[in-house]
């Protein structure tokens, strides 16, 4: 079965019906095996009476531990398990591909996410908008003012353009389903594992490093995709790559800052600023020029680019497929 059929029906797949409650979702696995490993090896630590200022190499050796065994197992399963079916019968090697590949993406519950906080802004609930957010994101949104609600939405849906569309089916076109799931895995461990807290500050590192490595293709080949989406959507391009070229640097992750500051730009919003997690006040630089105040419209807007940039991108691999 031909690999850009395969996720051309994944993709439709995910926009027929999401994320079913009903059918248990592989991430939810991942993240189960994740913390058993993280309270072994936390028990493991203590035992021994390590500490970050004390054996920081030793702890970021120990850390590889959670790739090598969730993204590495995750491969070696799905692996086998495609193999085992398309031995059976080719059609259902290719419907199972792509189910998994349908599991991998999220456009839809991406969509819904951003949708669910604009129809709270766009009653004047903003307290429910809030808990929207508050659901999608790890910093505090108690007492943020409409335009913060929304910046913290958009950019939610420009930075997860690539966490759950275009890296995931880029790794589904060139290793098949059981790349994209094993990438899926570098994503939970980051989630979960590889932000600077003290606990993870060595311990999350190798996790964080492989989740930008993942990320850092896919995220410049949504370059070509946004302009392109830009277009299409009678936006400022000209904007958006000025912005980019500006400040997609200045973002702390190598990858996030890119589709977040082609959609300031295009938008002609800012993004970025200042956000609380757990209490502690964490600066982030702008990214954008505060042209236009930011409004639930422009959360509306991000949306629609990101269900663009999905048909886009599904085109090109589609094509692409043909091709070779």
């Amino acid at each position: 079965m031909d690999w850009g059929l395969i996720i051309l029906f994944a993709c439709l797949l995910d926009v027929m019906c999401g994320d079913p409650r009903w059918l248990p979702h592989p991430v939810v696995g991942m993240g189960k095996v994740i913390s058993w490993m993280d309270r072994g090896i936390g028990r493991w630590l203590e035992k021994k009476g390590w500490s970050n200022e004390t054996h920081r190499v030793p702890i970021r050796w120990l850390g590889l531990s959670f790739p090598i065994v969730v993204v590495g197992g995750v491969w070696m399963v799905c692996a086998g398990l495609v193999h085992l079916a398309y031995d059976w019968q080719p059609l259902a090697g290719g419907m199972l591909e792509a189910m998994m590949i349908w599991l991998a993406i999220a456009p839809r519950g991406l969509a819904e996410a951003g949708l669910n906080i604009y129809r709270a802004l766009n009653k004047q609930e903003l307290e429910e908008a809030r808990r929207q957010l508050a659901m999608v994101v790890s910093r505090q949104t108690e007492g943020l003012d409409e335009g913060e609600v929304v910046r913290g939405g958009v950019e939610t849906v420009a930075e997860n353009l690539v966490d759950a569309i275009v890296a995931p089916l880029f790794f589904a076109a060139i290793g098949g389903a059981p790349l994209a799931m094993a990438y899926r895995a570098v994503n939970t461990l980051d989630a979960m594992v590889g932000y600077r807290s003290e606990r993870y500050l060595h311990l999350g590192t190798a996790s964080a490093r492989l989740d930008d490595l993942c990320n850092f293709i896919p995220a410049r080949l949504t370059i070509g995709v946004l302009l392109l989406v830009f277009w299409i959507m009678r936006l400022d391009v000209r904007q958006a790559w000025r912005t980019y070229r500006r400040d997609a640097h200045l973002h702390p992750s190598p990858n996030s800052g890119i589709p977040e500051s082609l959609v300031a730009g295009a938008l002609h919003i800012q993004l970025g600023g200042v956000n609380v997690y757990h209490g502690r006040l964490s600066e982030r630089a702008r990214l954008g020029d505060p042209i236009e105040p930011r409004q639930a419209k422009h959360l509306l807007q991000t949306v629609r680019v990101m269900w663009w940039a999905t048909g886009v991108w599904v085109a090109i691999l589609v094509g692409v497929s043909a091709l070779v």
